[in-house]
């Protein structure tokens, strides 16, 4: 904290505040601390950040601000280490070379020159200054007609239209190869350069009246370019009139869409800033847009603010000795962060004074940094420790698993979301039906591209688009396609096609249709725009549309009715198991692939889903998913076990029984991961011979299942929780539901910007005081035009009845 330094373990490197170093000391009798502690001399004239501010646990705090850290410019600071000896206290100041050894000297000063593994985290290459290229001054361009427009760029050799670079000699507009920050290409810009020995290439979206990002192919980095201007205004470039991405080229590569970036962005209206309690923006860490959105739209519900931020005192009295690994206690941490006000407070008179007398202004310094966050939730995530773009829906649904695996209290918040959704299905030939209980977390809307509004206009559109691509000329004004909601409302409603339906009646395949209701209505309900598709040529691409959102939405009439008078139930029989000679000819259900594809999960891992549930369906895959999201290998390719191999891993994923009858744990985890405890998911297996799909419909038809409890189970699912002395005893009755009405409101949306989920930006929306408020990282404004046409998640609130 700011009165009593941060101590450091010279052992394990830890660092604590000064309340928890004695608790630290006798439980570890660790001895030896480096004791640092800043003495802020003076405010540097002019600087904007506020003094440091008291913190209970300066471990738990050191990231929370992004202008108060230790390596702040706003203050000059005095420095002081020293190394305390425990039980003792005894002190021995540094430097100190006569009096300490040389190894404790030398760890002493490494630790003081450490840069923070957080900052590690940024890539340096964006700190580099670049050097000019030596091409610049004499480089020759053809004058060969070429004209470049402001917008509509494709590669020369092919279809991509993300990624493009300009070749500064002839003008030609080419993919590049794929980068870390997820941006793809096929290599056509360099595969020019070793063909023409043209050696210098502009980003295209990267151009704007300071500069652009140029690369020479030549000396093989990026360079400066002196002459720009010139270089670019011999193919008709006007830097003065181009505009880069707003947040730079980590989030964004190009700006694509200009009018979506804008209307979402709600760009060219001046916005109020919001300050205080609530309205506290989050850093861009490079690409971490979609964690922001999430995160902001998360501690806006009561529910999350009680568990995490309530019981915040609670949760750091029993956060473990390194609580950079505790769930919980970053949690609370990020939400006291978000709601304490802390850390978004408007500017001070004198300040904006001295601003405007120096016509200058320099950006507030509010808002935190989720750095340890961010580290500790994406940590093994093969997606999320990346520093990609990612899916908003596919972080929300592993916050929820987390939140799952993570009970604090007596209550899970993330019950809020959960709700049960009936399925139907039907039996085309025999007429008979079967219904089954799933749980889920998200309605997921489909698109109703048929039934736009406007049809005339999107063709007339899609000609001109074509005829200016073809010419070369910048591209027609954007139209984009309006659906009605009744129509995406509709869509979902509709009966669906089962693909490969085996028919228990008929004791083989047959058609099937299959149709979903609610049999709970939650009491948050979240609403995903299936917005993200796959073409045929397998690329993702996103449709463009406009959907009339409502502010009040009644689903009363999707409620589940259950088995209907006159209606037949279909046996009570699983289809038998076949296991091929050879297993890698299992046939594998493309269409569940690409359901769970499109939901913007990696491609091999929802065929290992598919594949490891034995085609049951997208639905038990999905929970498949959700399971197994963490492990390392979760987006390696497929490996289908040798013959051998079958008893023990195949036959365990598609149900078979076991030696001893003890359910496989892949099977188990499906089931937790919907809700349900441990040891009623054991239950249901074993009365089922481990039948992943009877066991599900057991525990629906069996609401008070015989208590059993497996003590070796007990102890080990306690050691799973870090925070295992706050767990609340919860029964095994079932997933734990908040039916009610099904009448809803708006109160939050968040939107994305760019072609795919893996590039562009997000924004959230929400409605707190009566009026809409936008969150744009670090950015919190209220907002003028909310587009809720534009969205990509909403968030609705039960109306209470």
């Amino acid at each position: 904290d700011s009165e009593g330094g941060l101590y450091v373990c010279m052992n394990t490197f830890l660092g604590f505040g000064r309340e928890h170093i004695e608790r630290h000391y006798r439980k570890t009798g660790q001895c030896v601390y480096l004791h640092l502690k800043r003495h802020v001399i003076q405010k540097v004239p002019g600087a904007s950040g506020g003094a440091l501010p008291k913190r209970r646990n300066a471990k738990l705090f050191l990231d929370l601000e992004m202008s108060s850290d230790l390596n702040s410019d706003d203050f000059e600071y005095e420095d002081e280490a020293k190394l305390i000896i425990f039980p003792d206290h005894y002190e021995i100041s540094l430097p100190n070379i006569e009096e300490l050894p040389a190894l404790v000297t030398i760890a002493c000063d490494a630790l003081l020159s450490a840069k923070s593994p957080y900052r590690k985290q940024e890539p340096d290459s964006w700190e580099e200054e670049l050097q000019a290229s030596k091409h610049a001054k004499t480089l020759v361009q053809l004058d060969n007609g070429v004209r470049i427009p402001p917008s509509g760029w494709k590669c020369c050799k092919c279809d991509l239209r993300e990624n493009l670079w300009l070749n500064l000699t002839d003008g030609s507009v080419l993919c590049g190869k794929w980068f870390f920050d997820g941006s793809g290409g096929n290599g056509h810009a360099t595969e020019h350069y070793r063909e023409t020995g043209y050696p210098l290439a502009v980003k295209l979206g990267t151009i704007t009246p300071d500069g652009a990002d140029v690369y020479s192919f030549d000396e093989e980095e990026p360079v400066l370019d002196p002459h720009i201007a010139k270089h670019l205004a011999h193919f008709g470039i006007d830097m003065l009139q181009m505009q880069g991405t707003e947040n730079g080229l980590r989030d964004n590569d190009i700006k694509p869409r200009v009018s979506e970036w804008e209307v979402i962005q709600e760009a060219g209206v001046k916005l109020k800033p919001m300050y205080g309690p609530g309205y506290t923006g989050m850093k861009n860490l490079g690409n971490s847009c979609y964690l922001n959105a999430v995160m902001q739209a998360i501690f806006s519900i009561p529910e999350f603010q009680r568990a995490y931020v309530g019981n915040l005192p609670r949760i750091f009295d029993y956060s473990p000795l390194d609580p950079t690994q505790d769930f919980n206690t970053q949690m609370a941490k990020l939400g006291h962060g978000l709601l304490s006000g802390q850390y978004s407070k408007p500017p001070v008179k004198s300040e904006l004074i001295e601003q405007v007398m120096k016509e200058e202004h320099k950006p507030q310094h509010n808002g935190i940094s989720p750095r340890m966050f961010k580290a500790f939730i994406s940590k093994g995530h093969p997606e999320f420790s990346s520093n990609r773009q990612q899916d908003a829906q596919e972080f929300f649904l592993h916050l929820i698993n987390l939140v799952e695996r993570n009970p604090v209290g007596s209550e899970n918040p993330s019950d809020v979301f959960r709700f049960l959704v009936e399925e139907r299905t039907q039996c085309c030939q025999s007429g008979k039906v079967r219904y089954t209980e799933r749980v889920d977390y998200i309605m997921q809307l489909p698109v109703a591209m048929e039934a736009a509004t406007n049809k005339d206009e999107l063709i007339a559109y899609e000609l001109k688009r074509r005829e200016a691509e073809a010419a070369r000329r910048p591209l027609p004004e954007l139209v984009r396609a309006k659906i009605p909601f009744s129509a995406c409302l509709q869509a979902f409603s509709e009966p669906s096609n089962v693909e490969d339906f085996w028919s228990s009646a008929l004791q083989a395949k047959s058609a099937g249709v299959k149709t979903s209701r609610f049999a709970s209505f939650p009491e948050y309900l979240v609403v995903q725009i299936k917005k993200f598709t796959f073409g045929l040529d397998w690329i993702p691409k996103k449709l463009d549309v406009s959907i009339d959102m409502p502010d009040f939405l009644d689903i009363s009439h999707l409620r589940a009715r259950g088995l209907q008078p006159g209606e037949e139930e279909l046996p009570d029989i699983a289809p038998p198991i076949v296991i091929p000679d050879d297993p890698k000819a299992l046939d594998i259900d493309e269409s569940s692939v690409m359901q769970l594809a499109e939901m913007g999960f990696p491609l091999e891992a929802c065929r290992k889903a598919v594949y490891y549930t034995g085609n049951l369906g997208a639905e038990v895959a999905f929970n498949w998913i959700i399971a197994h999201m963490e492990e390392p290998d979760f987006a390696e390719p497929l490996v289908t076990p040798a013959f051998g191999e079958v008893a023990s891993s195949g036959a365990a994923a598609l149900g078979a029984v076991g030696l001893d009858n003890q359910p496989p744990e892949e099977m188990v985890a499906i089931i937790i991961s919907m809700g349900f405890q441990r040891n009623l998911a054991i239950q249901a297996l074993k009365a089922t011979n481990n039948n992943l799909e009877r066991a599900l419909e057991w525990i629906f038809s069996h609401p008070d299942p015989e208590e059993e409890s497996d003590p070796a189970l007990d102890t080990m699912d306690m050691e799973n929780h870090a925070n295992a002395n706050i767990l609340a005893e919860t029964g095994s009755e079932g997933p734990r539901i908040k039916d009610g009405p099904g009448r809803y409101e708006l109160f939050g949306f968040i939107s994305h910007m760019g072609t795919s989920t893996m590039s562009g930006h997000y924004v959230c929306h929400l409605r707190k005081e009566g009026r809409w408020v936008i969150y744009n990282d670090l950015r919190v404004c209220a907002s003028e035009r909310p587009p809720k046409d534009l969205g990509y998640i909403y968030f609705y609130h039960r109306i209470p009845s």
